[in-house]
């Protein structure tokens, strides 16, 4: 492999990361409001406790209880895809990959799943439940 190849390719996965970098900070930037960082703090013991009781649910299925615990191994991971320090889009990242997840825990397990597990309080129901991409709990 020449030094070309090799310099191509960094520089292909640089200007992919700036990318994913700009389109985070355009995220953060168009919906301030979608989770604050008070917000996402509060939350953030609830929805370990969650993710932990749905992962040890065995009605839910293996697809599923494997993407929360890898969910689970990226929040508590020292390594972030955009570091936390930065400010707005260093916590956006992190969101973003929450929804997704829930998205997909939701699609597949359903949200009376995630009501039954939610151990916080109706209103952190409610925000989880938008984030996961659904207006309100039954």
């Amino acid at each position: 492999m020449t030094w070309e190849t090799v310099a191509g390719v960094l520089g292909g996965l640089l200007l992919m990361y700036a990318v994913l970098l700009a389109l985070l900070w355009g995220y953060a930037r168009r919906h301030p409001a979608t989770v604050t960082m008070k917000d996402a703090l509060r939350l953030l013991p609830d929805l370990l406790r969650l993710i932990r009781r749905l992962v040890a649910d065995r009605t839910v299925a293996v697809g599923v209880r494997i993407r929360l615990a890898l969910l689970l191994a990226y929040l508590l991971s020292p390594i972030d895809l955009v570091p936390d320090f930065l400010p707005v889009i260093g916590y956006a990242d992190d969101v973003v990959i929450v929804a997704l997840v829930l998205r997909s825990v939701v699609a597949r397990a359903g949200a009376e799943a995630v009501e039954r597990h939610w151990p916080g309080t109706p209103e952190g129901l409610q925000l989880i439940l938008k984030l996961a991409g659904l207006g309100t709990a039954r």
